[in-house]
């Protein structure tokens, strides 16, 4: 029996697949966004990170300003075996941490040239995932080491059409690393479960756009409008693995190979309404647009036609956000927002890599101004998701069940300083 062509294509599979199935997508660009659940963010442009949410939002940032956050994300995903079609001890497909802990740092600027133009930037992440499994995991060809990271570079720029309205566009370069590791895992090829089944290293460089729209009705009602493009990848590396030739491996051959990814669209409206001259209520509502993503196909060197493709099955994806601002005294406000976020996935496209499902944000957090210069944020969140059961098949044809649960904390802080 050959295996090699479906290990190749199977391999660089993983590297989207399993992070899609995570709903890779982060909303983590700021700590004063992160105290409300992000809820407003495309609105409120309280610091230079509104960069990342609505570059129309800079109007409203009278002097120059930089600002850097660090993001901690403590994810805390664990899953249970439910089932095994080759007879293996479903105990052994427990894991309690699939998921390491992340840091997500984020840098912005913002230069007003004159009253009408504000022009701005920033380095920030809108995608990205990494899962760990042990070696010698008996499913190890759906799971072992998997990592995608997106760095988002954006160039900005506002104008104040009226005393009303801003518009804003800005120009992004985007790069892209992944990289994967699989291995065998229990089959009846009496081999080890550590042999490495894949190995695959790729990157890519693309260009997307953003474009947004800031309507203020008077100083204490805004709403804010903004689009970030799709960004099309071409993910290509070295591929390679260490099964022996018997079965159709490489046995260390190096091989190229490549997979087109897309990263969606997502779109945003935000509303911001100030109650009092302490208390404000602000909200959204995301939108992401994941049903492009319908499949995933993989080429290797020397074939014209895809080796292997994938249904994937997406669907559009809504976050919606609630959260409240409170001017505590004159140097601090605090925050608090809930979000409901939503899953592109259905259970027929699950995977252990990050099995993704519904989610609650619950977050709060504070801004301390000792002075007009001055102000740090300080945020905390804790994502609730849902259990979720499904079942998966490798490329021998063993199909396994698995439950899954998946929650995290997150933690942030920024600094802004304004000149």
């Amino acid at each position: 029996m050959l295996i090699r062509k479906t290990l190749i294509a199977s391999s660089l599979m993983m590297v989207c697949a399993n992070a899609t199935a995570g709903a890779f997508q982060l909303n983590e660009h700021s700590a004063s966004g992160l105290g409300r659940a992000f809820a407003g963010d495309a609105a409120i442009a309280d610091d230079a990170s509104i960069v990342a949410r609505n570059p129309a939002g800079m109007s409203k940032i009278k002097d120059a300003q930089i600002s850097g956050v660090v993001s901690y994300i403590a994810p805390d995903v664990s899953v249970s075996g439910l089932s095994a079609s080759n007879g293996s001890d479903i105990k052994s497909l427990n894991d309690n941490s699939i998921a390491p802990s992340a840091v997500i740092p984020a840098g912005y600027f913002v230069l007003p040239i004159n009253e009408r133009l504000t022009l701005g930037g920033g380095a920030f992440s809108n995608y990205g995932l990494s899962t760990e499994l042990d070696d010698d995991y008996n499913a190890g060809q759906l799971a072992g080491e998997t990592s995608l990271t997106t760095v988002n570079f954006n160039l900005s720029a506002a104008y104040k059409i009226t005393d009303q309205l801003s518009l804003g566009a800005g120009l992004n370069l985007v790069y892209a690393d992944a990289s994967l590791v699989r291995h065998l895992g229990e089959t009846a090829f009496n081999l080890p479960n550590e042999l490495e089944a894949a190995n695959l290293e790729g990157d890519d460089i693309a260009f997307g756009w953003n474009i947004g729209a800031l309507y203020e009705v008077n100083h204490d009602h805004r709403f804010g409008l903004s689009y970030r493009s799709q960004v099309e990848l071409d993910l290509e590396g070295d591929y390679s693995n260490q099964l022996p030739t018997m079965i159709g491996g490489l046995q260390g051959k190096v091989l190229p190979g490549e997979l087109a990814i897309t990263l969606p669209d997502i779109a945003e409206f935000s509303g911001y309404h100030a109650l009092t001259q302490a208390l404000a209520i602000h909200y959204s509502v995301q939108w992401t647009d994941w049903s492009d993503f319908q499949e995933l196909a993989a080429y290797v060197e020397g074939k014209e036609d895809a080796v292997f493709s994938k249904t994937e099955d997406f669907s559009d994806a809504y976050r919606v956000s609630l959260g409240a601002s409170y001017q505590l005294t004159p140097t601090v406000m605090i925050r608090a927002g809930i979000a409901n976020d939503a899953t592109p996935t259905n259970s027929a496209h699950k995977s252990i890599s990050i099995p993704d499902s519904d989610r609650i944000w619950y977050s709060t957090g504070l801004s301390y101004s000792p002075n007009k210069q001055h102000k740090i944020d300080f945020a905390v969140t804790f994502i609730d998701g849902e259990s979720v059961s499904f079942e998966e098949r490798d490329d021998l044809g063993q199909t396994w069940g698995f439950e899954s649960h998946g929650d995290a904390s997150l933690a942030a802080v920024q600094y802004s300083y304004t000149f």
